[in-house]
């Protein structure tokens, strides 16, 4: 057996000089402290991803049978590339597809290049804690039992926030139409590697499964994998997408990272993950102590996220309310500890098998010390009925369904052939109820509030200007602070 890092610091250390690509010539001209050694292209002796017949081959190989997967391709663009792919071969031009409402814009992406028609299912909103819930398998049912011509469903799980649904059940539910299950896993590389994480999709039924390795795992930023299982995909056409899409230069050094992560995993998965689980265990206990902010899940939820509301709280100097844009900026600015995101009213931290007790310590430290500063006393009584009893309503705009159909007025495709009838951009307050030729994000997660061809709601709208007021950025949109709409609508 030989992996792909050794291999590349054997070839290092060789007296090979290159007369090819890349420029640098493996030689260190610059500055900083890359590495350059190990950076080569399709060389004799390094087979090549885009027709893998040796050691990417076997290192793809290892990939599958550590994940539980038929098939797997090393991904060097992202999960945006393997969705992209899994979307454009599951599917023909114009198809009708079920999509959960709070999927990435990645998704969205493919609905516009293959001219897809969504069908969108949206997530239950869970009281209290101002996240989308699950997709529910019963809910897929109804909606492919209404559109039968659906060819493929996609859905994202866990979700940016943790939230993980009922895969195998939602798996069995699109089978019976013979139609594939695409699930956007990306923030699940890590599941069915220890009991205290749920299985992941290919263990529980899903036709094509996507993995961000560096979001959850050790492997550098980039690296993801696609597995393909079973019968109902055409694996053949999801392939040439991949070809199609990915880059013809993919890195080695990418490549080698995705490899010895993969080697961790087989060779010391088990003791590192039963360190790791019994460190976020322990601290996912002592945050239960929290008295003014509080730790959020669900009943189906991957842990490794830790999701902190602070809802219901004020700054006690000032009175105003504690969002959780300042938590998320209060824990960078005075403690140097980097949130992966804030929402309205909660921060989402996340924790893999490389972190370490210190750095766990000092999150710990940092929100007990937080929380001792909320005083929940000093709370306006009127700001805070206000917050409490609306979030369910406004926090989440995009959970809001239509009340026609699950579909929108035009597919994101037609709406873009649209402009050519006329459009303009307009503020926030005059774009209620009229048709967006745009998408509008809080990024991250990446989750469009509005998507090309939607009716823009007044919730939504409020709840963008709110998002505004809050210090977020809005993003999609050509114009800060507007949007384009159809202009004879």
């Amino acid at each position: 057996m030989e992996y792909l890092y050794e291999k590349l610091m054997k070839y290092a250390s060789s007296d090979y000089y290159g007369f090819h690509m890349p420029g640098h010539k493996r030689n260190n001209i610059t500055d900083a402290d890359l590495p350059y050694e190990i950076d080569i292209t399709e060389i004799e002796g390094f087979d090549d991803l885009h027709h893998a017949k040796s050691i990417l081959k076997e290192a793809e190989g290892r990939a599958a049978e550590t994940f539980h997967a038929d098939e797997t391709h090393y991904l060097i663009n992202g999960s945006t590339t393997g969705l992209l792919s899994a979307l454009l071969g599951c599917t023909e031009r114009g198809d009708r597809i079920l999509i959960a409402r709070n999927c990435h814009k990645s998704v969205y992406n493919a609905v516009f290049l293959n001219d897809l028609h969504p069908v969108y299912i949206y997530p239950e909103y869970v009281p209290g804690t101002d996240m989308n819930g699950e997709i529910s398998a019963e809910q897929v049912e109804l909606i492919l039992a209404e559109y039968p011509d659906i060819r493929a469903a996609v859905l994202t799980s866990p979700t940016y926030d943790g939230v993980v649904s009922d895969v195998r059940k939602i798996a069995e539910a699109v089978h019976k139409k013979n139609i594939p299950l695409i699930l956007d896993e990306a923030h699940g590389a890590h599941l069915g590697f220890h009991p205290y994480f749920p299985e992941n999709g290919n263990q529980l039924g899903a036709d094509i499964v996507v993995h961000s390795l560096h979001k959850t795992l050790p492997s550098l930023t980039q690296t993801a994998l696609l597995h393909m299982n079973g019968s109902i995909v055409k694996r053949d056409k999801v392939r040439r997408y991949l070809h199609m899409l990915q880059s013809s230069s993919p890195s080695y050094v990418l490549m080698a990272g995705m490899d010895e992560c993969i080697r961790m995993l087989n060779d010391r998965g088990e003791k590192v993950f039963a360190e790791y689980t019994i460190l976020l265990d322990d601290a996912r206990r002592r945050l239960q102590g929290l008295r003014h902010m509080k730790l959020m899940r669900t009943e189906r939820y991957d842990p490794s996220k830790i999701v902190i509301s602070v809802k219901g709280t004020v700054l006690p100097d000032s009175g105003n309310t504690f969002t959780g844009r300042e938590l998320y900026r209060c824990l960078a600015e005075n403690y140097h500890l980097q949130a992966e995101m804030a929402a309205g009213f909660y921060v989402v931290l996340m924790t893999s098998p490389a972190d370490t007790r210190e750095g766990i310590e000092r999150l710990l430290t940092a929100l007990f010390e937080i929380d001792r500063k909320l005083d929940l006393q000093k709370r306006n009584k009127k700001d805070f009925t206000d917050i409490s009893e609306s979030t369910a309503e406004e926090d989440m705009p995009f959970l809001e369904k239509n009340t026609v159909s699950y579909e929108t007025v035009y597919n994101a495709y037609d709406a873009e052939q649209k402009r050519a009838e006329g459009s303009k951009p307009v503020r926030w307050a005059e774009a209620k109820g009229r048709i967006s030729l745009e998408y509008t994000y809080l990024y991250p997660p990446g989750i469009p509030l509005i998507v090309p061809g939607e009716r823009i709601s007044d919730q939504t709208v409020t709840q963008i200007e709110r998002y505004e007021e809050m210090g977020f950025d809005i993003e999609g949109t050509e114009h800060t602070g507007m949007i384009e709409v159809l202009a004879n609508e």
